[in-house]
């Protein structure tokens, strides 16, 4: 049974979906004025490895990320600039989907933009003010936040409390407050200013207020109740309020039965801001930091805690996919070069059962609020004790038949974090090593990781017939490019560190 904290509730709250096996997730996007920034980025990775987990589990699982593209933000941007906000909104939609891709983040099964929606925006605010939870004022259109007695339930903030304060829930323009029946109320239409984009509607020309696009998309592509609605904790209030008491309002049937909310990103102990000269773009990171890296970084962390962004922090996760990766070429050597004269393993470490185990532990861990520190740990497990049971070994066949299990294993749980361990032969190897093979071995082709085959059955033969000179030539050829020859008796092995 997978378990999950509950933001409303406070708790973790055994996970149940409105239909066996079927799960409908919703997970807030960005609002396109600029590139992303890291903090960003670990909620949006922090819910693609949910949804793969919860995929991998076996569930057929409906995701929904929405786009903002019409917001404050992206005028400001586009008046600054001498541009429309249309302009504005392609060019950081394009740049987040690139950006997302680039990091392995799947794409969501539906995209929807706001400025493509507005008809079922304008519906639900029209369904609202004609249930009395909405009324307009000279084109502006505001929600009346106590026609909504549970208003609040998902911070757990008091109503009273709130009054004559939060900004962030008052409508944009000097002066409007002052038509709101509730300073509490907010926008969910806004009247057109000259120079904005703008649709027609029943209160005349204007655009639809931020809190509204989600409730009005989420239930048109996954229906009411949501299984799962997530974002950063930032999002809970007041927009995921505002949220709730737009949708219950309206349709008197509950918006999301589980609310989710990673936890947010500091930069070298501090808050990111832009003041503090602290403000990391994901692209720009991705210039010295490879998007596997990133990904093991955040995994590292319960997606609900505090994570720090450092250069130590960094490094250590990049230590730790790179004991994954050797030990799965590790395992990809042994399977690929088995030894016929080699003796069937022997001592008290089962890989069969080690295998059971690794997955148990791993569901266990994932199952328990998608602990994905936990189930890493059970992998570094198993890979340790896979290691110390093969020493030095080398494999028959049948041998090698049962560790491509547990190659096989470790591939497949790393890939529920969106990571792949597995490299491709020479896909990192220089293109010197083809000037190599061209000049020593006569190698003719272009392939790097072919060229490193030749230069190897090069110095075999060389070896054979007694001539070191071109054997260790090969060998210091290859050692001053990276390589690293170890001789098996099942032939030369080959590693390449950059």
């Amino acid at each position: 049974m997978i378990r999950l904290y509950d933001t409303q509730a406070h708790q973790k709250l055994d996970f149940v979906p409105n239909q066996e096996g079927v799960i409908h997730m919703y997970v807030c996007g960005p609002t396109v004025y600029n590139y992303i920034h890291i903090g960003n980025a670990r909620t949006f990775i922090s819910f693609d490895i949910i949804r793969r987990y919860l995929m991998w589990r076996g569930f057929d699982v409906t995701f929904v990320q929405n786009v903002t593209d019409v917001d404050d933000k992206i005028i400001k941007k586009a008046n600054e600039e001498g541009r429309s906000a249309a302009e504005v909104a392609t060019e950081y939609t394009d740049a987040f989907i690139e950006d997302m891709r680039a990091m392995g983040v799947l794409d969501p099964d539906v995209r929807p933009k706001a400025t493509e929606e507005i008809d079922s925006m304008i519906e639900l605010v029209s369904t609202l003010i004609e249930r009395g939870h909405a009324y307009e004022v000279e084109g502006d259109v505001y929600f009346s936040v106590r026609s909504f007695p549970e208003y609040g339930k998902l911070s757990h903030r008091n109503i009273d409390e709130l009054e004559g304060g939060h900004r962030e829930l008052r409508a944009d323009g000097q002066g409007l407050e002052d038509r709101k029946r509730d300073p509490l109320d907010f926008a969910v239409w806004k009247a057109a200013k000259p120079g904005e984009p703008s649709w027609p509607s029943p209160w005349g020309e204007g655009r639809p207020g931020w809190h509204i696009e989600c409730s009005a998309m989420s239930r048109k592509y996954l229906g009411l109740p949501l299984d799962i609605h997530g974002g950063g904790a930032d999002l809970a209030f007041p927009h995921h309020e505002n949220e709730i008491a737009q949708s219950e309002a309206a349709y008197g049937v509950a918006f999301s039965n589980h609310w989710m909310h990673g936890g947010m990103l500091n930069i070298n102990g501090e808050k990111m801001s832009k003041s503090l000269g602290n403000f990391l773009l994901l692209r720009d990171i991705l210039k010295t930091v490879e998007p596997s890296v990133l990904r093991m970084f955040m995994a590292r962390a319960h997606y609900r805690s505090p994570l720090d962004f450092n250069e130590e922090r960094v490094a250590e996760a990049a230590a730790s996919l790179e004991r994954i990766v050797n030990f799965v070429e590790r395992m990809d050597w042994l399977v690929s070069n088995p030894d016929g004269n080699a003796q069937p393993l022997s001592g008290d470490y089962s890989f069969e059962q080690g295998i059971e185990a690794v997955r148990a532990g791993f569901v266990e861990a994932m199952d328990d609020d998608f602990n994905t520190a936990g189930a890493l740990g059970c992998i570094f497990t198993f890979v340790n004790d896979a290691n110390a049971a093969l020493g030095n070994a080398t494999l028959n066949a049948e041998d090698a038949s049962r560790i491509k299990a547990v190659r096989d294993t470790v591939v497949d749980l790393m890939g529920v974090f969106g990571i792949s361990v597995e490299k491709a032969a020479g896909e990192e190897y220089p293109a010197e090593v083809i000037d190599l093979a061209r000049d020593v071995a006569g190698y003719a082709g272009s392939d790097a990781a072919e060229a490193v085959e030749a230069l190897l059955a090069a110095r075999a033969q060389a070896r054979k017939e007694k001539n070191w000179a071109v054997a260790d030539g090969v060998r210091n050829g290859l050692n001053d490019l990276g390589f690293v020859i170890e001789d098996t008796p099942q032939g030369a092995k080959v590693s390449y560190k950059q």
